[in-house]
């Protein structure tokens, strides 16, 4: 299955729910974007922005106000490392993250794959107080010809 997975993906959607059944449709914004990518060499990366961001007051961001600049960083996340197949399962081995908290640990997800997408479902994770399961659809993009 692994070459099956390789290539760039684009999101089309992202939901969440909770072990009580609670479900959020639209856990990143309306339209979040981001790109998915699996090498050939076992690399990967993974850049989701959040939908409906808003634009810093300034061009230059460090002079941005902090809350903007909270504010962007809280609505974009991006990652990359090493990627291993197992089964039903693909493990994210991050070496470097928008969140420092996260490189050096595996981000294990679940894998489906149904024609030219990729599902995606995170591992129980706390966000906002509450423990989420995500579910990502990622849509293949055709390769570019050289």
């Amino acid at each position: 299955m692994t070459a099956a997975i390789l290539g760039t993906w684009k999101l089309v959607s992202v939901s969440s729910s909770t072990a009580g059944g609670e479900r959020n449709d639209s856990p990143f914004g309306a339209d979040p974007t981001g790109f998915l990518t699996y090498t050939q060499d076992g690399r990967m990366s993974a850049i989701v922005s959040y939908g409906e961001r808003k634009p810093l007051s300034s061009t230059d961001s460090h002079l941005a106000p902090v809350e903007e600049q909270a504010e962007a960083f809280r609505t974009f996340v991006a990652y990359a490392g090493r990627f291993t197949l197992n089964g039903d399962t693909v493990i994210h081995h991050v070496e470097v993250c928008s969140i420092q908290n996260w490189v050096g640990t595996d981000l294990i997800r679940g894998i489906k794959i149904e024609a030219e997408q990729i599902v995606l479902i995170s591992s129980p994770t706390p966000v906002d107080g509450k423990t989420q399961t995500f579910r990502l659809i990622w849509q293949r993009l055709p390769v570019i010809p050289k």
